[in-house]
């Protein structure tokens, strides 16, 4: 019953301290870079993303796990201690991954599991080889026992959930059989702060946390509200973490998004949802976020796609993936774009099936730039690493001068600082108003932009005005785009 109660006062609260990501000057988004081993992580903020202005890293759980059978992606999310020690690897790797990239401005946001353990049933040892029994609950890596587990309060027959339309169930039971912790002890939210502590002590910027719905707002309201501040040495005195919840909410459940913005912000699922539905109804882009339904854009954290989605999990839909990189590079242009929310941008491995871990090997980078090994990098593609330069240049400003000649481009301004414009159907040939200074820019998504020099095609502005070419061939480039940091030289 406290539960209800502290959770009916939450509902509808001004949102608290923990929206800000802290993005070091000159920093925007977020990558998550899923499966990667904490030194390649490390290696990658030094070599490409701060080169690329890129805000931040978002992690896998980095929380001893269960070993499963043929050691699925998913296994991350069932741990069996909070001791840092995974395949990506162990305590002395994760500091130092921290300390590297927060060292050239590149933020670490540890995605937690707090909900549960492992699922139920067996015993064993999990990556770090501390023993856990899953039948009489006891995890002594914790520890915790079979009296901090949410099976008393759980009302169905099963103990797993059996109906989304309870949020007692939602709230109480197992989730896929995944032993459920009980936050609403002092001793259970005791070792959650602890854990979380620990994290920022070593240098987090911030969580995300996983299968927030499944718990109640009231504990998580005490939990974050108990948590110490970040490391002053990196952020300074006063400087609460970034915290981001995973609430899927699509609709049709009692439980919403809502019910926990207040708190910390969400993961705004619709969003990605709702762009992929309008692939092909680019001039209906002008008013993204509340209008659509959407969470205020201080209380979200938006994605195209995540690790979750793009293998028919978490809500599934009809999202764009890099299975369809041609409307996956004007989406994520877009939202890099566009001023609502906080972006992240997937970055994957090839599967064949849903299950599948990540790849043997570590990502090889060709000298182009690209991923080998059997990994994607979408966040690597030029057409996207590029839209982290504009995002990190625009911040400050809105959108302004839409335009749209048709129902498959889009062109806007933001502010005075940048333009981007988007064409899938025939020749958009146009000239059209960006706010923009005079002078000749770099189109940085033909082109590379660095040491001052543009190595692709130069536009000019004049008078405000700018004419844009884009060819809808898939062998092209569908997107355009310049910013005030990237003029020509010539």
């Amino acid at each position: 019953m406290l539960n209800l109660i502290i959770g009916a006062v939450l509902f509808g609260t001004v949102l608290g301290g923990f929206d800000d990501p802290h993005f070091a000057t000159g920093r925007y988004g977020l990558v998550h870079l899923f499966e990667w081993h904490w030194d390649t992580i490390a290696d990658e903020c030094e070599t490409f993303l701060a080169p690329h202005n890129v805000g931040g890293v978002q992690i896998s759980p980095p929380t001893e796990n269960r070993i499963i059978a043929d050691r699925p992606w998913w296994e991350r999310y069932q741990p069996i201690s909070y001791m840092l020690d995974t395949r990506s690897g162990n305590r002395d790797a994760f500091i130092n991954m921290v300390q590297r990239c927060n060292n050239v401005g590149v933020r670490i946001y540890a995605d937690i599991v707090i909900n549960h353990m492992c699922g139920s049933g067996g015993t064993g040892t999990g990556t770090g080889g501390t023993y856990f029994d899953a039948d009489t609950k006891s995890f002594p890596g914790v520890p915790y026992s079979s009296t901090d587990f949410n099976d008393l309060n759980c009302i169905t027959g099963s103990g797993n959930i059996e109906s989304y339309a309870d949020p007692n169930q939602v709230r109480n039971c197992k989730l896929l059989g995944l032993v459920d912790l009980n936050q609403g002890t002092d001793y259970v939210r005791g070792k959650i702060i602890d854990f979380m502590n620990d994290l920022m002590s070593l240098g987090v910027a911030g969580f995300r946390v996983d299968a927030t719905k499944h718990m109640w707002p009231g504990d998580l309201q005490i939990i974050y509200d108990n948590v110490n501040q970040l490391n002053s040495d990196v952020f300074g005195p006063g400087a609460d973490p970034y915290i981001y919840q995973e609430v899927i909410d699509q609709g049709g459940e009692p439980i919403t998004a809502s019910d926990y913005s207040g708190i910390a912000p969400v993961t705004e699922f619709k969003y990605g949802k709702d762009l992929a539905a309008n692939k092909n109804k680019l001039t209906y882009l002008s008013n993204v976020g509340p209008a659509w339904g959407m969470l205020p854009s201080d209380q979200a954290l938006v994605f195209i796609n995540n690790h979750d989605n793009q293998r028919g999990h978490g809500g599934g839909g009809d999202i764009v993936t890099f299975e369809n990189p041609y409307d996956l590079k004007i989406l994520t242009a877009y939202m890099l774009a566009y001023p609502y929310g906080i972006p992240r941008v997937m970055s994957s491995y090839y599967f064949d099936n849903a299950d599948q871990g990540p790849p043997a090997s570590q990502p090889s980078i060709t000298e182009h730039g690209a991923c080998g090994n059997g990994w994607v990098c979408e966040h690597r593609w030029v057409q996207i690493a590029s839209m982290f330069e504009f995002s990190s240049v625009v911040q400050g400003t809105g959108m302004n001068d839409w335009f749209s000649s048709g129902t498959m481009n889009f062109a806007f301004s933001r502010g005075n600082k940048g333009f981007i414009a988007a064409n899938k159907e025939g020749i958009m040939d146009e000239w059209i108003y960006t706010s923009m200074p005079d002078g000749s820019y770099c189109n940085i998504i033909h082109g590379h932009f660095h040491d001052g020099h543009c190595d692709g095609t130069c536009h000019v502005v004049e008078q405000g005005y700018i004419n844009v070419v884009i060819n809808a061939d898939p062998n092209e480039d569908q997107v355009f785009a310049i910013h005030v940091d990237a003029p020509c030289d010539h």
